[in-house]
């Protein structure tokens, strides 16, 4: 078992920038690759990011390649998500969530554990 908060939303102007923070507690947060996702309203929960283990392998959505930095801190049991170039179509409430098997996956179902979500503005 794994427990999971996200931390760090807030409302931001276009252009701007975030850093969500998703610390973890329960079983070691080593054992887990670790994901992104965001779900703004009316719409379905959508891949953002993926980070491997170790924080050797990452992986984006087209949406936000160039402008969003996935990291891990393995000591501190955290998990980043650096959010650039803000847009207003980055509005969403934004989930970590951990993955087992440490596999690259886009799914949701795919991943074990999940965080309550934080939610992200990006005003016009």
């Amino acid at each position: 078992q794994v427990q999971l908060v996200e931390s760090g939303g807030g409302l931001v102007q276009a252009g701007g920038s975030l850093r969500l923070s998703c610390a973890a507690s329960g079983r070691t947060f080593s054992s887990y690759s670790m994901g992104w996702f965001r779900q703004a309203p009316g719409k379905e929960r959508e891949f953002v990011a993926w980070i491997s283990r170790k924080g050797l392998s990452t992986y984006y959505d087209d949406s936000v390649k160039g402008r969003f930095t996935i990291s891990r801190d393995n000591a501190k049991n955290t998990v980043y998500l650096q959010m650039g170039s803000l847009k207003p179509e980055d509005t969403a409430v934004y989930y970590c969530a951990a993955e087992l098997l440490n596999r690259l996956s886009r799914r949701s179902p795919e991943y074990d554990y999940w965080g309550q979500g934080t939610q992200v503005t990006v005003s016009s």
